[in-house]
């Protein structure tokens, strides 16, 4: 536990220092801003897949741009030498990014739509959006050295995730889409709206942890793959 929180700290530090909170402050602002000025309208079926495309920036791409500095500075490679664990590395992450995006989300629900829904039902599905989101992200950027050979792939991986919301405003899908894994966090999120159902709740939590524990399994190979072993380490 030690480990994990010193690790939190390491990344909270790291994170305001390369100005990802100036970052999502003003993205914050921008979009205060459009909805200061947009007309009153009935935010509650928008904001869902708005969230779900608006949590990319501060998970996915964050945590690609943090390996990438890390990469860069040597910081990746000098932690096989440290009794910090892939998964505790990981998980730190998760935790200091995956709170970043909680309060993002919930500014702009209550800038748009006030205090009235299910709070629950809300963090837990920007919860486990934000930790697929973090956990793609590595598995995605630990395969590249630079921001260039990054960046052009994730268009094609961005495009995938946001499936759901295809599907949700009625342009494609069927029931076949309740097996993409941000199915379950767009459905929990429109549930802090319209009422999460017990179904909502059994698939969103139960569907959302199995893909959870199956990609950090993932990570923590690549993890294991693309830094330890490329470094000459064993752990």
């Amino acid at each position: 536990m030690r480990r994990l929180v010193a690790s939190v700290g390491c990344d909270v530090r790291l994170q305001w220092r390369n100005g990802f909170y100036y970052a999502v402050g003003f993205l914050l602002a921008a979009m205060l801003l459009a909805i200061r000025w947009l007309p009153v309208f009935d935010w509650s079926t928008v904001l869902p897949p708005l969230l779900l495309g608006n949590l990319m920036v501060a998970t996915f791409y964050f945590l690609g741009g943090l390996l990438l500095l890390e990469k860069d500075e040597g910081t990746l490679e000098s932690l096989i030498v440290t009794p910090l664990s892939p998964a505790e590395y990981l998980l730190s992450k998760v935790l200091t990014l995956g709170a970043l995006s909680l309060v993002e989300s919930f500014v702009i629900v209550l800038a748009a739509h006030g205090p009235e829904f299910d709070w629950l039902a809300m963090g837990v599905g920007v919860a486990c959006a934000a930790t697929l989101y973090c956990l793609l992200g590595f598995l995605v950027v630990i395969r590249y050295d630079s921001i260039n050979e990054y960046l052009f792939p994730t268009v094609l991986y961005t495009a995938l995730f946001v499936l759901p919301i295809l599907e949700y405003a009625g342009l494609w899908g069927g029931d076949w889409m309740l097996v993409h894994p941000f199915q379950p966090s767009l459905l929990l999120m429109e549930g802090a709206f319209r009422g999460a159902t017990a179904s909502v709740w059994i698939y969103g939590v139960a569907y959302s942890a199995l893909w959870i524990a199956l990609l950090l399994r993932w990570s923590t190979r690549a993890f294991r793959r693309f830094v330890i072993a490329d470094a000459g380490g064993a752990r």
